[in-house]
């Protein structure tokens, strides 16, 4: 049985008293004892109208900075965070009216592993399966496979708190397999995670895909998103500025070739004349006397620039050149890096 999520409109304010009115009694710091009025709670906007449709079968990538609301939407849709409005769906069933229903269908990893550091790894997965109403010879059976799978066999019997950062991130996720979900949510899976136990991740994520099983995944890695994602949502402030696949999305970005260039300083007229090249799409001031070109070509342009600023007697300090990636994509249409 292959299982679809949905999202409509979904919106999620935090509210939070300010951080000086802990422990304040309400009253003005060295304001001779006058109370303070009621005052209102912020909003903190963590989704503002998301709304999804992810395949069933499908692997989908929330990218996006800290805080733009991925961690948000995967606590929604595991029902661990109820939304302010809007509405959810796993499969059939509505994630805040069929909690019991949903719970069964779905296996979550949390951005930092939550083990229980009194349990061996084998325990940890043995007694995850019994949750799930498995027999003790299937829990023992998928847990082997399961270790042997995620290179922990020989770390089976050990207590987990003696593991590495790495290791739990694997166990973590091999507990979230372990009663067979329909539905695998990832939050930030390679945080950390050195080159090789990265790529072991991705094999795995790809393995468990190939079985018709739905995951999403929230990363802001871009080079996981492009290898593992058939379709992702670039999302900042709770709102999907982009969606589409990885290639669509890059060569959304004009020209494709992203030139960023930082000057002693800059004027208008600097700016027109570099637009004015050839091949050149769109010029974008930056901070610190900086622009951003977006053109057709990359290195060949780099002459006619340098010959250009020489020629207006201002001071070319830097040229950074990268190619069409999902990077430039997030600079375009943000101004500003995806790791800010």
């Amino acid at each position: 049985m292959a299982v679809g999520i949905r999202t409509h409109d979904l919106r999620k304010i935090y509210n939070s008293p300010p951080p000086f009115a802990a422990g304040a009694g309400g009253f003005i710091p060295g304001g001779m004892g006058r109370r303070l009025g009621k005052q209102p709670k912020p909003e903190i906007v963590a989704l503002d109208g998301l709304s999804l449709d992810i395949s069933q079968g499908e692997i989908f990538g929330l990218l996006g900075p800290n805080g733009a609301g991925k961690s948000t939407t995967v606590g929604i849709l595991t029902t661990r965070v109820r939304p302010t409005s809007g509405q959810a769906w796993i499969g059939d069933h509505n994630v805040w009216k069929q909690q019991v229903a949903v719970k069964r269908l779905i296996g979550v990893v949390s951005q930092r592993p939550n083990l229980d550091f009194s349990l061996t790894a084998f325990e940890i997965l043995a007694f995850h399966g019994a949750y799930f109403g498995l027999t003790p010879e299937e829990r023992t059976r998928r847990a082997e496979a399961l270790l042997d799978r995620f290179k922990l066999r020989d770390r089976a019997h050990q207590m987990v708190r003696g593991f590495s950062g790495g290791m739990m991130q694997r166990l973590s996720i091999a507990r979230a397999m372990m009663h067979d979900p329909q539905v695998l949510f990832l939050d930030e899976p390679s945080a950390g995670l050195d080159p090789q136990t990265r790529l072991l991740l991705w094999e795995i994520i790809r393995e468990y895909n190939s079985r018709g099983k739905t995951i999403l995944l929230t990363t802001h890695n871009m080079e996981e998103a492009d290898s593992l994602c058939r379709r992702l949502a670039i999302i900042d402030h709770g709102r999907i500025i982009a969606l589409g696949t990885p290639r669509d999305l890059k060569a959304s970005v004009p020209g494709g070739f992203l030139l960023r260039l930082r000057f002693g300083y800059h004027s208008p007229d600097l700016l027109q004349r570099l637009q004015n090249l050839a091949g050149v799409r769109e010029v974008r001031a930056t901070e610190n006397h900086g622009a951003d070109l977006y053109a057709d070509r990359g290195g060949s342009l780099v002459p006619e620039i340098a010959n250009l600023t020489a020629a207006a007697n201002v001071e070319l300090c830097d040229v950074h050149i990268s190619e069409p990636s999902l990077e430039n994509l997030f600079l375009h249409h943000t101004g500003r890096s995806l790791r800010e």
